[in-house]
């Protein structure tokens, strides 16, 4: 760890209400960070916040404890049986029975056991290693330009993929394993939604390090605020003049 080459410098462009974090999985210490604060228990998805509200960088440990299913997300635990077989999920009444709760285990993206026995958190303006993830908490208008940004060099999908219980695998595992920028509604996600961690009406994008430098000069590069984007009545002037001048030049290509 230590100064970093990924160029971040697009994401200061958009005035987040709080800052983006930087993720990094990791087998061995990091020696240069400190452990999360001793007397704090909180579940994978808390750990965003916490380092947003604590402005400072941490490491979490495979020997700490949690609130919630993350450890089994990041292969440091295993499921009670009860868990396993859907038990929970009826409970809560996200599910109709414990059957359903359990099919859609089969589906939830974990990372194999023992492979991650450390996982450092950072805001943006702290970072001192290369993330594997930058995880933002953004307003919709926000989300629309990261996502925008994605796709003004790429012609990349938007994609949304989640699940109600369990949704800080979406987040964490799948944008790592799979190498696809993901986001999701907090509020449609049950832990999430109940333990208010981020923003109503907000989204939670996260960003895998395949495309953090590209998201990052795309930001830089293109316009941020559309005109089209300030009212009806100039999505149709801009539109309609565009259309004009096409239809115009069409006539002798």
């Amino acid at each position: 760890m230590g100064t970093i080459k990924t160029d971040l410098s697009g994401y200061r462009k958009i005035e987040f209400a709080r800052s983006p974090v930087g993720v990094k999985f990791q087998y061995f210490k990091p020696h240069d960070l400190p452990p999360l604060d001793a007397g704090r228990v909180l579940s994978l998805c808390e750990l965003i916040t916490e380092a947003q509200d604590t402005k400072s960088p941490f490491y979490f440990s495979r020997k700490m404890d949690d609130q919630c299913v993350g450890k089994i997300i990041l292969g440091m635990a295993d499921m009670e049986s009860f868990a396993q077989s859907g038990q929970i999920g009826a409970r809560l009444k996200v599910f109709q029975e414990p059957r359903t709760n359990y099919i859609l285990y089969q589906h939830v993206p974990r990372i194999e056991k023992d492979v991650v026995n450390y996982v450092a958190f950072s805001p943006l303006d702290k970072l001192s290693f290369e993330p594997d993830l930058l995880i933002i908490s953004a307003t919709l208008a926000q989300a629309e330009i990261l996502m925008r940004a994605m796709c003004y060099s790429t012609g990349e999908l938007i994609r949304s993929t989640t699940t109600p219980v369990m949704g800080c695998a979406w987040i964490f595992v799948h944008p790592f394993k799979t190498g696809r920028v993901n986001y999701l509604i907090p509020e449609m996600v049950h832990g999430m939604h109940g333990r208010q961690l981020f923003p109503r009406n907000s989204a939670l994008i996260s960003i895998p390090y395949h495309w953090i430098s590209t998201i990052s000069e795309n930001l830089s590069e293109m316009e941020l605020h559309l005109t089209s984007h300030r009212s009806k009545e100039a999505y149709l002037e801009e539109f309609g003049e565009i259309l004009r001048d096409l239809n115009e030049s069409a006539k002798n290509p």
